[in-house]
């Protein structure tokens, strides 16, 4: 277990210590489920006299906690907290800053198990991907402590104006902006909220943070790391409720200075657009979804190409923004591949996602579920199914929403679906007559966050230099375009799968969460 790290392309082989300590975690977890959680403000727990409750996607019966109905009042109180804490932290030494943050990355390290556990409850994870995505986090944040030591907090040395009779001395510094607005998605709800939020942190600002309405109860745990950390009061703020009402109130604050959004496309461009409104041009950092396209050569090692895509079109049920939803393959290896790709499919166990042998949990919701069925509706009319097409109901799958994964081919290149992202276990399967023409069609959509190419060496440079993706795998059978990690392939899109250009746990990234000022001192 000592020489073994967890990342998205390892969790495929893990010790056995691994499984033992989650099954540990996971009994310490389920005794004492059923808790009502408050919110985090001010480094005080609220409560509301309204509250929602959180239910297992896997078994709607089980109730995981109960949690706070905010509203308008509760962000106002929030963003009131975070501005009044924001002088002190922004002046607090960058160096004494990244010290917290990395005793929260530990705080996150001991807790690994046992947040996992709840991950896999609550989303509906299997523990492998549960355990990557709590460790993903803790390595995000670190990575962010890391770039600012690197960097040596960001204030650099300039040119000195020539002249006479004077001493000039000019400096560029990055500062923070101020109270930054954090917005967290149900699919990655500890990494897409610690992730931003530990870079808002490393760079000066405070947050505030509102998890998705089917995940409150993980981003509380993220939060209570922040607090054991030692992070001050006031610095790190946690509402829930629903997004319509506490989420707009924030979004439409002016006391928000910078917002970083995970979800969907048109909810991501509406938060995009009302927040334009403000006073002034603030920092929007948007991840936004993606249609992921898979080009197989005629040259592809089969093996690697089938394994890639069944772990990219299924992990986490498809709900993945980066999850691979469209497979070109050249004529002359089609059927081979196809065939592949239905007996590994077929051989997926579906079930109860903290059970060791269980590749697919539930989807995460009645809606999805619900989607799910109108869409293979759909596609059953217009095209064939390979695998899956329905929703599996007999015995433990009555009481959650599981679907089948779902491969379907035969579809008219003119359907709707292979544009728009399903964010369910289905994915679409095309046969090209060459990788040009499967280029041509990778590239038509309107996302451009992940893509993936099995074929020859010589052909990746062809792929890498044409494909409009923010990530790009070739020839990886730990997934066709899944799995990246901070520091080894940073995450983010182009067009309309991100805003900025930068992707999250990369060189770039925490420079986002900054602006620049410039001293210039005449002596």
């Amino acid at each position: 277990m000592s020489t073994f790290k967890l990342t998205y392309a390892t969790m495929f082989n893990p010790p056995e210590e691994l499984h033992k300590l989650y099954d540990q975690a996971l009994t310490k977890v389920k005794a004492n489920l059923g808790l009502d959680h408050g919110m985090l403000i001010n480094g005080k727990d609220v409560f509301v006299p309204t509250k929602f409750s959180d239910h297992s996607p896997a078994d709607t019966n089980l109730l995981l906690g109960t949690f706070q109905k905010g509203d308008a009042a509760y962000a106002n109180l929030a963003l009131s907290a975070a501005r009044k804490a924001f002088p002190a932290w922004s002046r607090t030494k960058w160096q004494d800053r990244i010290s917290l943050l990395r005793k929260a990355a530990e705080k996150i390290d001991d807790r690994l198990y046992e947040i996992g556990a709840a991950l896999s409850l609550e989303v509906g994870k299997n523990r492998m991907e549960a355990l990557g995505d709590i460790a993903e986090t803790a390595d995000l944040i670190r990575y962010s402590c890391d770039q600012m030591e690197k960097n040596n907090g960001f204030v650099v040395p300039m040119g000195k104006d020539p002249l006479v009779g004077y001493e000039a001395r000019n400096v560029s510094q990055l500062r923070p902006y101020g109270v930054w607005l954090v917005i967290s998605p149900f699919n990655f709800p500890f990494a897409l909220t610690g992730g931003p939020a530990g870079a808002a942190l490393v760079a000066g600002n405070t947050v505030v943070i509102k998890p998705a309405t089917d995940t409150p109860w993980v981003v509380r745990l993220l939060v209570e790391c922040f607090r054991d950390a030692g992070l001050p009061d006031g610095v790190v703020n946690y509402v829930t409720g629903p997004g319509n009402s506490l989420g707009q109130a924030l979004i439409e604050s002016p006391e928000v200075d910078g917002i970083t959004f995970t979800g969907s496309y048109n909810v991501g461009m509406k938060i995009f657009r009302d927040f334009a409104n403000g006073r002034y041009i603030r920092p929007t950092i948007l991840e936004l979804g993606g249609k992921n396209p898979v080009i197989v050569s005629r040259h592809a090692d089969l093996n690697r190409a089938a394994i890639g895509i069944i772990r990219s079109a299924f992990g986490l049920q498809g709900q993945k923004c980066s999850a691979a939803s469209r497979i070109f393959i050249e004529e002359p290896v089609f059927g081979d591949l196809i065939d592949r790709l239905k007996d590994l499919a077929e051989k997926l166990v579906i079930g109860d996602p903290t059970d060791r042998d269980v590749y697919l949990g539930p989807v995460i919701n009645q809606n999805s579920y619900q989607e799910y069925k109108s869409f293979t509706s759909d596609l059953g009319k217009a095209g064939k199914f390979l695998t899956g097409g329905k929703v599996l109901t007999d015995g433990i799958y009555g009481k959650g929403y599981f679907c089948s994964p779902t491969f379907v081919t035969d579809l008219p290149m003119q359907h709707p679906l292979w544009k728009q992202e399903m964010f369910l276990p289905i994915t679409t399967i095309a046969k090209v007559s060459s990788i040009n023409e499967a280029m041509n069609y990778a590239n038509d959509v309107e996302y451009g966050l992940t893509a993936g190419f099995y074929g020859s060496i010589e052909e990746t440079d062809w792929f890498f230099d044409q494909i409009q993706a923010g990530v790009s795998y070739a020839n990886r059978p730990q997934g066709a375009t899944t799995g990246a990690w901070p520091g080894f392939q940073p995450f983010g899109g182009w067009k309309g799968s991100g805003s900025t250009g930068k992707n999250s746990g990369g060189h770039y990234y925490l420079l986002q969460y900054m602006h620049e000022q410039i001293h210039t001192l005449i002596r």
